[in-house]
């Protein structure tokens, strides 16, 4: 019959080591360790393969109303994050205005050549140029718009 694993001896997840990590940085933070000691004690925490080695590295560190353990009992997940809205319209506010500068410029340029190069209108080639660009940036600001 085998004897059960004494909880100091239970392999060590990367949450508890996470968790561990986070104690040493607030304790730190709070002057009660100095940052030699705090890069050595996480290089530690990271290779620690027990529950019992993770505890080692926070013994003699106080505890706080946030970390009763150094070790939790059932890891909590992580928040999920909350993309923000209305991000887009800056960026595209600003894309539009790069393409109706870029495009006034290529207008400019082909109207110079078109009235002083004596040979009357040539080839509008600046559509090459700014019907592209100005189709996608309309598509996505089609699309914005419907995220309302």
């Amino acid at each position: 019959m085998t004897q059960p694993v004494r909880p100091e001896d239970m392999r060590a997840s990367d949450a508890e080591r996470e968790l561990v990590q986070q104690w040493l940085h607030r304790a730190h933070a709070d002057g009660s360790l100095d940052l030699a000691e705090f890069d050595l004690r996480v290089s530690r925490a990271w290779q620690a393969k027990t529950r019992g080695d993770l505890a080692l590295l926070t013994a003699d560190l106080p505890r706080t109303a946030l970390t009763q353990s150094p070790v939790p009992r059932q890891p909590t997940p992580p928040l999920p994050v909350v993309a923000k809205r209305g991000g887009g319209r800056t960026a595209m506010r600003v894309l539009t205005t790069i393409w109706l500068s870029v495009s006034a410029v290529n207008f400019a340029l082909w109207l110079l050549v078109s009235l002083l190069g004596g040979a009357g209108f040539v080839h509008p080639w600046f559509l090459w140029v700014a019907l592209p660009t100005g189709s996608v940036l309309g598509v996505v600001w089609l699309a914005l718009g419907r995220d309302k």
